[in-house]
This record gives structure tokens, sequence and C-alpha cells, in this order.
């Protein structure tokens, strides 16, 4: 079967969506059996023409027409999935709709775009979430959806991870002015609240928590906000932000930390997807902290490969602290268990392979 995925996110777009895209074609697990056009150069919108997404319906006539595809992925429901929609009663194929979040949040927010929305869902012939809660999100906006919803969680690449050396440990110690008994908190990702670094930031100034300390990686709108906030209480001997970190540094500080915190939360039906970092820090043999929000409670599953917390509440967010930081061995168990499941469950090879049955069948 010859598929065709349209999307406006694909790398070297940065972000998550752009991420699952570029990995799914990657792993793709029949040869030249994915076909990927992205708007990178302007291929599917284009202010030349008076609806910009009217270019979206021009290339699917011209490639079904050239027999280039039998089946189409629409990575973005709006405005992608009005194009398909229309394109597909004059060309006929079946077209699935690919759903993060966000996305689906604002297909949804008026009256005209909730009409166009239930009417591209109706004909597609699978609608395939990326996680629970925006499963549970069409269901709850059209019950008639359910039997064509699939959850379909991203995967991970494996990555070759090789223990930190007793000197490196050392060394970055002593680098971050560490002391030998202290508590290592890890987060990586956008600085945005969202992502709930604020309260972990809030929960430190606690007095409980005298020996953690706390490396911030990544960039965002909100770290000047951040780093007020960590002046304001008064952490700067606590709370250390790296700024933007390369890949193999990431890697190096999943291993040097001993706890991975990231109590995500929703913000204006902004909420974490999934959580793919959730998964490296656990492939890393780490524990994790993450916030019931979103798509996370497929990530995390609460005392077998972390600890999920209410992400509003910094006594819940310091409780779960203390618990992983003064028991090494419930730790390494969740590390352990965390690592196990990642590998198993979630490799790219695999979800690429579940993608293609899905459509297969």
């Amino acid at each position: 079967m010859k598929i065709l995925l349209i999307t406006l996110e694909y790398p070297p777009f940065k972000g998550g969506v752009a991420n699952y895209y570029g990995l799914l074609a990657k792993y793709w697990p029949q040869r030249g059996g994915l076909d990927v056009v992205s708007n990178n150069k302007g291929q599917l919108c284009s202010g030349h023409f008076p609806i910009p997404w009217l270019k979206t319906i021009k290339l699917l006539w011209k490639k079904k027409k050239e027999g280039a595809f039998s089946y189409l992925l629409v990575g973005h429901i709006l405005p992608l999935g009005t194009a398909a929609y229309i394109t597909s009663f004059f060309k006929s194929f079946k077209y699935g709709i690919i759903l993060h979040g966000l996305d689906f949040a604002m297909a949804i927010k008026t009256k005209r775009k909730r009409i166009i929305t239930r009417l591209i869902l109706k004909k597609a012939d699978k609608i395939i979430c990326a996680n629970s809660q925006v499963a549970y999100l069409v269901t709850e906006f059209d019950n008639h959806l359910k039997e064509k919803i699939t959850i379909l969680n991203p995967g991970i690449e494996a990555v070759e991870i090789k223990p930190l050396s007793v000197e490196k440990r050392t060394q970055l110690r002593t680098y971050y002015q560490f002391e030998k008994d202290d508590i290592i908190l890890f987060s990586v990702g956008r600085l945005v609240r969202r992502k709930g670094f604020d309260k972990v930031i809030e929960t430190l100034a606690r007095q409980s928590l005298g020996n953690i300390k706390y490396l911030i990686a990544g960039s965002g709108d909100d770290e000047e906000y951040l780093k007020g906030l960590v002046r304001q209480y008064q952490l700067q001997n606590k709370v250390i932000f790296l700024g933007s970190i390369t890949d193999a540094s990431k890697w190096q500080l999943f291993q040097f930390s001993d706890i991975f915190i990231m109590p995500a939360r929703e913000i204006e039906n902004d909420f974490e997807g999934f959580g793919i970092v959730y998964l490296e820090a656990n492939l890393a043999g780490k524990p994790v902290i993450a916030g019931i929000s979103g798509g996370v409670r497929d990530a995390v599953i609460h005392n077998k490969t972390g600890l999920l917390v209410n992400p509003e509440n910094i006594v819940a967010i310091e409780k779960a602290i203390m618990s992983l930081s003064q028991d090494k061995e419930l730790r390494l168990s969740l590390g352990k268990q965390g690592r196990e499941r990642a590998l198993n469950d979630f490799l790219w090879q695999r979800k690429a392979q579940e993608f293609k049955d899905l459509i297969d069948n």
C-alpha cells in the first residue's frame, strides 16, 4: 500500500510533533511505503492562494491522479484535514487523522471550527490519537467517533548509554559545587509554565528539601520568570540554569542526576501530549516525577516507572521528591522497571510497525 503523510511540522523544523513524524518516517517498516510532504518549503500552504491550504488540494489531486498514494495520513486536522475531506469526494481515497492534543483543542475552539472538525472526523477512516487524553477528548466531542479511535503512543530511539565513570561524576559535582550527599534533580525542556519547572522551584524553597540540588536545561519564553523565582526564594545555590544543551550532554546529565522531574500541567487547553523525555529518563535508568496531566499517564506508570503527582500542589511534589531522595532502592527499582518498559514497549521500530499494521487493516 502506498501511503502519503502530509504535515505542517517536519524536521528540520523543531518540536515534538515534527520529531514524531520524522521518526515515524525513519522507522517505517516498508521501504518506500511512506511518502512525506511537509510544509517546510511551502508545499502545502501558500500565500499565493486566496485560501492558503487550497494548495494542499491541488497537491493531493495531482498525486492521486498519478497514483502516488492509496491512503492518506493527515498530520494536522486544521487546515490539512479540510483539504483531505474535500479532495476525497472527487478523488476517492481513505484518510486517517493523527491527533496530538493542542491541535484538537484548537480545532474545536469555535463553532465554525467544530462543524468542520466533525465533518472531517466523520469521513475519516481512522482517528489515530497520540495519547489517551486526546482520545478521551475526541469521544467527549462526539461519542459516535469512538469506534474509529486508536491510541498509538510515540516511540523513542534506542541510544547506547555509557555509564559515567567515577572520575567524571566527581568532576561534574566539583564543577557544579555539589556536595557528595546532595540529591540531584534534573529537568530538560522548553522553559514555559506548562512544564511545571516553576512549581519545582517553589517546592525547593521549603526547608525540608535541604540537600536537593536542581539542574534545568533548555530555553523558552519563561526563562526570566523562572530565574526571577530563584532570586525571589534565594535559591541561587540550589538551582542552576544550563541553557540549551546538546543531545550528548542531555544523556550525560540523565546519568549524572538521581531523579528526573517535570510536573507538567494543563494551561488554557495546552497540555503535555505524551512526554517522550520521561521515557528517555527511564531509558537512562532514572525514576521520574511527573504531573498528572494530558497524556503523561501513558508515558509514566505510577509506582512502577516513576511517581505521578498533582502538578498544582507543591506539597505533593515535595512528598514525591522526599520519597525518592530518601530511598535509593526505590530510585533504582523504578529506574530499572522504567528502562525495561521503554525498551520492550516504546522503541520506534515497534511503534512504526504498529502504525503500519493499523493502516493495513
